[in-house]
């Protein structure tokens, strides 16, 4: 569109420019116009957001991101788009607040999820305004929605014993296990393979979040009870862990999340979930003396700041530090 632009500008100045202001013209046009979004009349609005939103899902590939996240974004951006109808390069701060009231009014969504929203525009609205195809950023103004801060649940010595002693099946007493000394996102534990366990030195190789590999190491217990799965199978599918009828399919993330919850009805344990086991072990250790730092590593977060959200720190070891450092 920038080139038409050019071009149909140097046609016009042919009678009236010679050949080396002609030259000069169209480096000026051509230097102008190139931090410019240049919009073609022809096109819909909707075509111009289609085409901006999918350059950014695109930078956000490039930049590591799982499809997933990219799916995320994609779905939250289009929710806006289609509820306020106007073109990127028109909507203002008025506009998205509007949106993210009517979002909470109809969804009855929590801070949480309406703050999520607002990170994700936020972060679509200033690749916008990086690349230069609009001039400021609507979200600027719209700051972090300050939410409650809850303490986390996670599962007792008592709790997790009591699931040990009641798995009616070895694949299920092996997950568990993995899953409690890993720490190890349960999207982490379908993906791997017989083959990823180093039952030497009793660890593994996990992709995490954005496809970064890191290790990851489970007790002696648990290298027990992964052989014990091992040995009874029959199939000869390479996955680590799956599905107790034939053919014995890799199992599936919503397949664990289900075998759990059924567990913690049959068990009377509140809230069993995949996730409650990294949670777990992110508050023994950090209750232990685990630095902080080693943590983070062991979970694979980028941010510290995440690390610490995981570590719910016991109230009767805040009250022993209190005692031995200040009282």
């Amino acid at each position: 569109m920038t080139d038409q632009i050019v071009s149909e500008v140097m046609q016009q100045m042919l009678p009236i420019l010679d050949n080396s202001q002609l030259i000069q013209l169209k480096q000026t046009l051509e230097n102008a116009l190139q931090h410019f979004f240049v919009v073609d009349e022809n096109k819909s609005e909707d075509e111009d957001n289609r085409i901006l939103l999918e350059m950014f899902v695109s930078s956000k590939r490039i930049e590591g991101c799982s499809e997933k996240t990219l799916k995320y974004y994609q779905t939250t951006i289009n929710a806006m788009l289609s509820f306020l109808g106007k073109g990127i390069c028109h909507i203002n701060t008025e506009d998205l607040r509007a949106y993210l009231i009517e979002y909470q009014r109809k969804n009855q969504s929590s801070r949480v999820t309406i703050d999520n929203i607002r990170r994700i525009l936020s972060s679509f609205f200033s690749w916008l305004e990086d690349e230069d195809y609009i001039i400021k950023s609507p979200v600027r103004r719209i700051h972090k929605i300050k939410t409650a801060s809850n303490v986390k649940e996670t599962y007792s010595d008592e709790e997790l014993e009591l699931m040990r002693d009641n798995c009616s099946e070895l694949r299920d007493l092996a997950m568990i296990e993995l899953l409690a000394s890993t720490g190890m996102r349960v999207g982490e534990m379908v993906l791997l393979n017989r083959e990823d366990i180093n039952f030497i030195e009793r660890e593994c190789v996990v992709f995490g979040k954005g496809n970064k590999e890191r290790v990851v190491y489970f007790d002696a217990r648990t290298k027990i009870h992964l052989q014990n799965y091992l040995d009874s199978r029959t199939d000869d599918n390479p996955a680590l862990f799956v599905t107790l009828r034939a053919p014995h399919e890799r199992i599936k993330i919503g397949g664990i999340e289900y075998r759990l919850r059924v567990m913690g009805r049959k068990m009377n344990i509140s809230r069993v979930h995949p996730h409650k086991f990294r949670r777990t072990l992110a508050t023994k250790a950090i209750d232990k003396g685990m630095p902080i730092e080693q943590l983070q590593r062991l979970l694979g977060h980028q941010r510290i700041d995440t690390t610490l959200m995981y570590a719910m720190v016991k109230q009767s070891n805040v009250k022993s530090a209190h005692r031995k450092y200040i009282g």
